[in-house]
């Protein structure tokens, strides 16, 4: 049995394929980085002979790429025998800044990578899931996804968009007694390169891209629609439904501009 994973070259994407492998899934790696899905493949090859793992190149941001990753995994699954029976949507970028000073350019990149990607790999992979009648569908949304982030507006928007894509097709396939599985991954800081990739610094604590991986992978195979890593993390998710939308959207707003050192 195959497992997906996109944004495998590092941090969460990373740990999730080290963990897939443990837990006895051959697997797909894709990222934009060849060098280094193929330093991963190794690694996991060393520490897990048995396994099968293939290399899949290719840039989410571009539509015309997603489709062709789903071709071309089902085809290597098919021709090992076998089938894709786990997916993880894990691929995503942040842009930093106020909305009026921002790139579009790289927001539409946000929203092609973060949004569109995972619409369509959800659509495509669920068709087969449901078809084989069994697997899994891991989307990595982002407790962002539960309000607002003023000077980080794209990026939370688009996991909001992650999380209640995620909740929805859950629900659906609950209501139709399906026993394909669909989870999406919410987690708060993470030590990981995204942060300074989006051009933010973050301070106190954050938990590892392992813990995040393990909890992620552990809650969908259990068939969790919502999966929080970190008891921390959870309580700041209740916190903010509590203060309501506008004292919540206020306090990140506080919270966010101290990423770049604003008052």
């Amino acid at each position: 049995m195959y497992a997906l994973v996109t944004g495998a070259s590092a941090g969460i994407g990373k740990e999730m394929a080290i963990y897939l492998a443990e837990l006895g899934y051959d697997l797909i790696l894709t990222a934009r980085s060849e060098d280094r899905l193929r330093a991963l493949r190794e690694e996991i090859l060393a520490a897990y002979p048995e396994r099968r793992a293939a290399v899949l190149p290719a840039d989410l941001s571009v539509r015309e790429e997603c489709w062709r990753l789903h071709r071309e995994a089902r085809e290597i699954a098919e021709a090992d025998g076998s089938r894709i029976g786990m997916v993880v949507n894990n691929a995503g970028m942040g842009v930093y800044g106020k909305f009026l000073e921002t790139d579009l350019d790289k927001e539409l990149t946000l929203i092609d990578l973060n949004v569109t990607s995972v619409h369509i790999l959800s659509k495509l992979f669920l068709r087969d899931l449901t078809e084989e009648g069994s697997g899994v569908l891991l989307n990595v949304g982002s407790c962002a996804g539960f309000t607002s982030g003023p000077t980080f507006s794209s990026y939370y928007a688009s996991k909001n968009y992650v999380v209640r894509l995620t909740e929805a097709i859950h629900e659906e396939l609950r209501r139709a007694h399906s026993p394909v599985k669909v989870s999406c991954l919410c987690p708060g800081p993470v030590a990981t390169a995204f942060n300074d990739n989006a051009g933010v610094k973050v301070s106190g604590r954050q938990i590892t891209a392992r813990q995040a991986a393990r909890e992620g992978i552990d809650g969908a195979l259990a068939g969790r629609m919502l999966v929080i890593p970190g008891l921390k993390m959870k309580l700041v998710t209740i916190g903010s439904h509590i203060l309501g939308e506008h004292l919540s959207t206020r306090l990140n707003y506080m919270i966010q501009v101290k990423k770049a050192g604003e008052n």
